[in-house]
């Protein structure tokens, strides 16, 4: 087994090579697996395994009936697309700068320079933190009302840390997790290394429904569901109160847990009280500072019922995914002395301008977003493919998300993109907008023409 485990791994390996030096570039289709595994002389299950390698890699997205494709990420080769001259535009990769920022953190990290302060921050700490990081987490993290106890509050590295560490803690190996059909990719790969199967469960206007969700536990029992109810990614909805509470009422029904994402709802202020609010027995709710703050010194929260506290802290433990003292000192000094609540102030305005200069660029266009987002969901116009439109933008130098990355289970995606409006500035994510929507507007056989 360990040697068929190697030969698969060098077998990607070469054709990740092969996709970072250029001579396979995104939008480009690989053989069927069947082919491919007569190119290489290898098994059929061998080639199974590269593919599915590849995908988690993110080098790579399957269409069901279309075949697999090359992705347009940060991993592939964008700019080896680009005409000569044209600079590379990402609009995948998705965290909010403001021009304030970083002065505003920089006084908190002025702190921990006294040699006490430094000693201490930097001794370990573990998933419960201390006192101060759990009184401001929870200020912080109050929302309509509710706020959470304190000493419910673990601490994570980061978000996907916490994600994992609640996903770990409540889903065996082998069993099955309830995630939205069209999900955040990390879900996926997380799932992976725990050995967990998805169920793709319908949405609507509102969000996840609870049907459905009562419909595939009954089926086959999940042991969890994975949800994001305000500012949904990619489709940036909102589930409203009433169905959070009809969503409420299946979990203490069915007695299943959530495992609510809120680490988007920051930037819908005033917003819907979180699913933990109606439901607290059932939900582990998992927020970090990584989009309020910087992805560079952060930290990931989970907040549980009484009964899980114990649990998801062994998870996060045995998987080395508590917070580091020294990144959690700092960000408790910057959500009690209100940095936080004011970095988060800037980027709800930054957010609201993007989202302006994104309805303007692409009128005309069946886009779903929300005012307060730093993301958009565009379904794109016949006879446009995700794939196809991906691998045309890549020429122009702009880098999107197919839905395909988002998609769980064999269904296949829709013909749709995710536009992240956060990275670059707001000008030049107007001047790439009007480039994609003039692309839109064409043809295929016209872009490749180009």
């Amino acid at each position: 087994m360990s040697c068929l485990m190697r030969d698969y791994r060098l077998v990607a390996d070469a054709v990740a090579a092969d996709i970072a030096a250029g001579r396979l570039r995104p939008g480009d289709r690989l053989p069927t697996q069947r082919a491919f595994a007569r190119q290489r002389g290898i098994a059929g299950s061998t080639a199974n395994r590269v593919y599915r390698e590849l995908a988690r890699r993110g080098l790579v997205v399957g269409e069901v009936g279309r075949g697999t494709f090359v992705r347009a990420g940060e991993r592939s080769p964008g700019p080896a697309l680009v005409e000569p001259g044209t600079a590379r535009v990402d609009l995948e990769l998705n965290y909010p700068v403001v021009a304030e920022q970083a002065a505003l953190l920089a006084g908190g990290l002025g702190r921990l320079l006294r040699p006490d302060v430094l000693d201490s921050a930097l001794r370990p700490v573990g998933a419960s933190g201390t006192p101060e990081a759990r009184d401001a987490t929870a200020r912080l993290l109050a929302r309509d009302g509710w706020e959470p106890d304190p000493a419910h509050v673990l601490f994570a590295g980061n978000g996907r840390q916490a994600i994992a560490g609640a996903i770990a803690a409540l889903v065996p190996a082998g069993g099955r997790l309830g995630v939205e059909a069209l999900t955040y990719p990390m879900i996926k790969a997380i799932a992976a290394r725990l050995g967990v199967t998805l169920v793709p469960l319908a949405t609507d206007e509102a969000g996840l429904r609870p049907d459905a969700l009562a419909a595939a536990h009954r089926a086959t029992p999940l042991r969890a569901v994975y949800l994001q109810p305000t500012l949904h990614n990619p489709l940036a909805v909102t589930m409203p109160l009433p169905r959070r509470a009809e969503l409420a009422a299946t979990l203490r029904e069915l007695g299943l847990y959530a495992i609510e994402d809120t680490i988007w709802a920051f930037l819908h202020e005033g917003g819907e009280p979180p699913l933990m609010a109606l439901a607290p027995e059932h939900t582990i709710l998992v927020d970090s500072l990584s989009k309020r703050l910087a992805p560079g010194l952060t930290a990931g929260f989970a907040v549980t019922p009484p009964s899980l506290a114990a649990p998801v802290a062994a998870a996060l433990r045995s998987g080395a995914w508590t917070a580091t003292g020294f990144a959690l000192r700092a960000v408790t000094g910057w959500m009690a002395d209100g940095t936080v609540t004011a970095v988060e102030r800037a980027k709800r305005r930054d957010a609201a301008a993007r989202q302006e200069a994104a309805a303007r660029c692409l009128a005309g266009f069946t886009v779903r977003s929300d005012p307060h987002s730093y993301y958009c969901w565009w379904e794109l116009p016949e006879p446009w493919r995700a794939e196809t439109f991906v691998a045309a933008a890549a020429r122009r130098g702009i880098a999107v998300t197919p839905a395909a990355s988002f998609a769980v289970g064999s269904a296949s995606a829709p013909p749709a993109v995710r536009i992240g409006l956060a990275s670059p500035p707001v000008a030049v994510v107007s001047q790439a907008l009007e480039a994609l929507a003039a692309l839109a507007r064409g043809t295929p056989e016209d872009a490749a023409s180009d």
